[in-house]
C-alpha cells in the first residue's frame, strides 16, 4: 500500500508538469527552463546528500545505472519535453505522457528477459491507439492549440524518460537507496550544464523574470525533479518497474485539470474520445499485472 501511494503522489506531481513548463515558457526560452530545473533542483540535492550522508555508489555498474538515469531524466528528457511544450497544449502533453508506462515496461522486461502477458499487450496497444489518434487526428479537432509535431518531440522525450525510470529502478532494487539516485543523478547533470546558463540567453535577466516564472521553475525543480523522482524510483524498486510503471496512464487527470484552471485551456471532441481510449487501455493493462 505503501508503494502506491508513494507512486500515486509522484503521479500528482508530475500531471502538473506539462501545466508548469508551459507557464515558464511563457517567458524564458525552452533551453533556459529545461537548464535551470536540473541546475536549481542539482544545487538543492547535492547538499540534501552531503546532509544525509548518502554515498555514492560502490561498483562500476550500479555507477553506470547513475550515469544513464541521471542523463536519460534529468537532460534529454527535461529538454525534448520543454521544447515540444513550446508547440503544443499542456492538455495533449499531459496525455501524451500517459504513455510513459508502455516504454517503461517494454524495456524492463526486455532488460529482464521477460515476455509480457497478453492482456498487457492488448491494453497497451488500445492506449497507444488512442495517443496516436490525439497526435494525428488534430485536424478534426480546432480546439486543441496543439501541433504534431511539438506533439511528436513529447512523445519522443517519453523513450529517455522510461528509460532514466528503468535505470533509477534497478538501483534501487539492487539495493542503492532512491534518495542517492536522484541526488547524485540530477547534481551530476547540474554541474555540468551550469556553465550552459551563460551561454544560452546570456541577456537574461533574472530580477526581470515575473515572479510567477520561478515559481513554476521551482516546482519542476524541488517538485517534480527532486520529490516526484525519490517517490518514483523507489516505488519503481519496490513495487516493480512494468507493475508500477502503468500508474502514469492515471497522470493526465491531474494536467488536465490544472490546464483547464491556470491556463484556460479547452479541448475537443477527439480529445475526449482519445481520453477515455487511452483510460480503458490502462485499465485493461493494470489487469494483466493483478
Amino acid at each position: 500500500m505503501k508503494v502506491l501511494a508513494a507512486a500515486l503522489v509522484a503521479v500528482v506531481l508530475w500531471g502538473a508538469s506539462p501545466v508548469a513548463a508551459k507557464i515558464a515558457v511563457s517567458s524564458l526560452s525552452p533551453m533556459m527552463v529545461a537548464i535551470l530545473r536540473t541546475v536549481i533542483g542539482g544545487l538543492v540535492a547535492l547538499p540534501l546528500a552531503m546532509l544525509f550522508r548518502i554515498s555514492l555508489p560502490a561498483n562500476t555498474s550500479q555507477r553506470r545505472l547513475l550515469v544513464l538515469s541521471g542523463f536519460c531524466g534529468f537532460v534529454a528528457f527535461p529538454v525534448l519535453f520543454t521544447l515540444g511544450i513550446v508547440h503544443t497544449s499542456a492538455n495533449h502533453a499531459s496525455l501524451i505522457l500517459a504513455g510513459l508506462p508502455v516504454f517503461t515496461g517494454l524495456i524492463a522486461m526486455t532488460w529482464d528477459k521477460k515476455r509480457p502477458a497478453r492482456a498487457w499487450w492488448i491494453g497497451c496497444t488500445i492506449a497507444m491507439a488512442g495517443e496516436a489518434l490525439l497526435i494525428f487526428g488534430q485536424s478534426l479537432d480546432s480546439a486543441t492549440g496543439a501541433s504534431i509535431g511539438g506533439d511528436l518531440l513529447v512523445l519522443a522525450s517519453n523513450l529517455f524518460a522510461s528509460l532514466g525510470y528503468v535505470a533509477g529502478g534497478r538501483l534501487e532494487r539492487d539495493g542503492y537507496p532512491a534518495m542517492g539516485t536522484t541526488f547524485y543523478g540530477v547534481g551530476l547533470y547540474a554541474l555540468v550544464l551550469l556553465p550552459m546558463l551563460f551561454i544560452i540567453d546570456p541577456g537574461t535577466q533574472p530580477m526581470a523574470v515575473p515572479a510567477e516564472i520561478w515559481v513554476a521553475i521551482a516546482y519542476l525543480a524541488i517538485g517534480v525533479t527532486i520529490v516526484g523522482y525519490v517517490l518514483w524510483y523507489w516505488s519503481l524498486g519496490q513495487g516493480g518497474i512494468a507493475r508500477i510503471a502503468l500508474l502514469q496512464f492515471l497522470q493526465p487527470v491531474s494536467g488536465v485539470i490544472l490546464a483547464a484552471i491556470l491556463l484556460g485551456e479547452h479541448f475537443g471532441a477527439v480529445f475526449i474520445v482519445t481520453s477515455g481510449v487511452i483510460l480503458f487501455g490502462v485499465w485493461y493493462a493494470l489487469r494483466a499485472n493483478r
